[in-house]
C-alpha cells in the first residue's frame, strides 16, 4: 500500500466553479480542479504524493490515516440548551426517543445534501 492510499480523496462537482474539485478532507483543502473527474483524481493523487514527500523531507509526522478507520457509532454533541429543548419537543411530537429523532434528522440531512449535489446517496446503516 502506498502512503497516499491511507487518505480519503474526494473529487466532486462544483456548481460555483463549473468543474470538478479535488481535496483531502482534514488535511488538504481544495487543491486541484478540471473538467474531467478522472484527471482531477490523478492530479490529486500526485499532490498527495508531493505533500507526503515534503513531510518526510522536513521530518514531520504524516497526519493520521482517514481510510480504514473504525467508527463506534457514538459521538458526543454539544447543542446548547435551547436547541436541546427544541429537539426534545420535536422528538416527543414524533413519538420517538431523542436519540432516534436526532439520528433520523442527521440521516435525512446528509442524504438530502448529497442528493442535491447530484451525487449518489451514501448507504447509512440504521
Amino acid at each position: 500500500m502506498k502512503d497516499r492510499d491511507r487518505y480519503l480523496k474526494i473529487v466532486e462537482w462544483s456548481e460555483e466553479d463549473q468543474c470538478y474539485v479535488g481535496s483531502v478532507p482534514g488535511w488538504i483543502g481544495a487543491c486541484c480542479h478540471g473538467d474531467k473527474e478522472e484527471n482531477v483524481f490523478h492530479q490529486l493523487c500526485r499532490i498527495v504524493d508531493d505533500w507526503i514527500e515534503t513531510y518526510k523531507k522536513d521530518g514531520k509526522p504524516l497526519p493520521p490515516s482517514t481510510i480504514g478507520r473504525k467508527y463506534s457509532g457514538k459521538f458526543q454533541l454539544r447543542t446548547g440548551g435551547e436547541l436541546h429543548q427544541a429537539l426534545t419537543i420535536r422528538a416527543l411530537q414524533a413519538g420517538e426517543s431523542l436519540n432516534s429523532f436526532c439520528i433520523n434528522v442527521l440521516r435525512e440531512s446528509v442524504t438530502t445534501s448529497e442528493n442535491s449535489k447530484g451525487e449518489p446517496t451514501t448507504e447509512l446503516d440504521g
